[in-house]
């Protein structure tokens, strides 16, 4: 799939090269990480639509795709190409979730790859069918996104409409689980996280406004239904959708219902969410299940209660958000790991004591400490294994070990926190106001 790197984007590369004159490791792993998702993972298909690839997984999911080209809508603000190619993106993702809104992974075509003997509803088009969602949330995301950057609407139409009539369905279903949802998930041969409890239908929850999410991000089973990041996710989504509606759809009943989903949602979280900490004080908690049991923990992926004011939940000054992220950056977060290279937020889906690429970025892009900035751009020079790409997770003591060779997303990650520390963010993302600070110049 490799192709030759359009202007706009090699623009993007000198703009980091010049912001950091001195740093030749930093501008080459720049180089490398920003350009992989388009030259290995985006193949454009006969109708206009893009399929991408996570790296070296050959299956399409809606969280890693949307992830992956967020950081070409800079490019997009002014290549029509680029722009092109991000609206096939944003087509074939509203295809795959008209296709089954419950299904987080595609393949490319109807060719039956993937996890084909879950019991669930599988298709030859699914490549895995965990519920995640986050996986309809991605995808409004950039659509809200593309159109702040480009200005363009032609992916605003009427696909889009029933996009977000499906979402909103599947979201008030899930919202009485027990008793609404239709929803099943089985793997056999496996480990305990990728599969689900009780016959397929997941722990027991009660009602409390949010909605319901089998897996993690991560494609890990939630601990409880009830994914407090991926319900701040959808909160912040809701409203872009309902924006959308009344200022280019003009379909203000649809408005409505979005604004009315999002009320719901976000009052389930502030009153079954928050709890007060002993040492950290009033704090957002990971994941519940109505009824009192939660679990106190963070995890690298996207959305992370760390990520909630990158998603636009909250602001980075909000008090309950600094006493969470006070807790998620200590040992009282039980995936949180110091070692001699670095120190930040792993995951149960990766090995003990191994930090997340994708969790450094959001860390680097959620705090206004210049120091705190530049030490996590140090980390990422010093943990890239000697390979100048990013991975999935990485030995905090021995940065040489690692999962996943080829992995987009933290690829993109990386690249999107550089270009944030040289005032560049994307048009429309909540943290666009509070771009780079020219101060950072040259780290190590």
């Amino acid at each position: 799939m490799t192709q030759s790197i359009p202007d706009s984007i090699q623009k993007l590369i000198t703009h980091v090269k010049e912001f950091f004159p001195y740093d030749e490791k930093l501008q080459r792993m720049f180089e490398k990480c920003f350009v992989n998702t388009y030259e290995t993972t985006m193949k454009k298909q006969k109708d206009g639509k893009t399929f991408v690839i996570t790296g070296d997984i050959p299956a399409m999911w809606l969280r890693d795709s949307a992830a992956q080209v967020r950081p070409y809508l800079l490019a997009a603000e002014e290549d029509e190409e680029i722009a092109d190619l991000l609206e096939g993106v944003l087509c074939q993702q509203f295809d795959f979730i008209l296709h089954d809104p419950y299904a987080n992974a595609f393949n490319e075509t109807a060719n039956q790859r993937g996890h084909q003997l879950d019991r669930t509803t599988m298709t030859p088009r699914i490549w895995e069918r965990k519920y995640e969602i986050d996986s309809l949330c991605y995808p409004v995301q950039l659509a809200y996104l593309f159109w702040k950057s480009t200005g363009r609407t032609s992916h605003l139409d009427k696909t889009f409409q029933n996009v977000i009539e499906i979402i909103i369905e599947v979201w008030r279903i899930e919202q009485d689980h027990e008793n609404r949802s239709s929803y099943l998930f089985e793997r056999s041969d496996c480990r305990q996280s990728d599969t689900l409890m009780r016959d397929g239908k997941g722990g027991r929850v009660v009602p409390t406004g949010m909605t319901w999410s089998a897996f993690r991000p991560s494609d890990d089973a939630c601990t409880y239904g009830y994914l407090v990041p991926a319900n701040m996710f959808a909160v912040v989504v809701l409203g872009y959708a309902a924006e959308i509606c009344g200022d280019v759809l003009n379909n203000f009943a649809l408005k409505e219902e979005c604004l009315s989903l999002r009320q719901e949602i976000q009052g389930g979280i502030e009153q079954f969410a928050k709890l007060d900490h002993p040492i950290h004080g009033e704090m957002y908690i990971y994941e519940t299940d109505g009824e009192g049991r939660y679990n106190l923990m963070d995890d690298a992926n996207v959305p992370s209660l760390l990520a909630s004011p990158y998603l636009g939940y909250v602001s980075l000054d909000d008090p309950t958000y600094l006493n969470t992220r006070s807790f998620l950056l200590s040992r009282d977060n039980p995936y949180y790991y110091e070692g001699k290279h670095a120190s930040g937020i792993g995951s149960p889906h990766t090995p003990d004591h191994y930090i997340w690429h994708i969790a450094l970025a959001i860390q680097g892009m959620t705090t206004k400490n210049e120091a705190e900035k530049k030490q996590i751009l140090t980390a990422f020079l010093q943990t890239d294994g000697g390979t100048d790409y990013m991975h999935e997770g990485f030995n905090a003591d021995q940065p040489e070990e690692f999962t996943r060779d080829w992995f987009a997303w933290a690829n993109s990650m990386f690249s999107e926190f550089v270009l944030s520390l040289t005032g560049k963010v994307v048009k429309g993302s909540p943290l666009h106001e509070d771009a780079g600070n020219p101060e950072i110049k040259r780290v190590g």
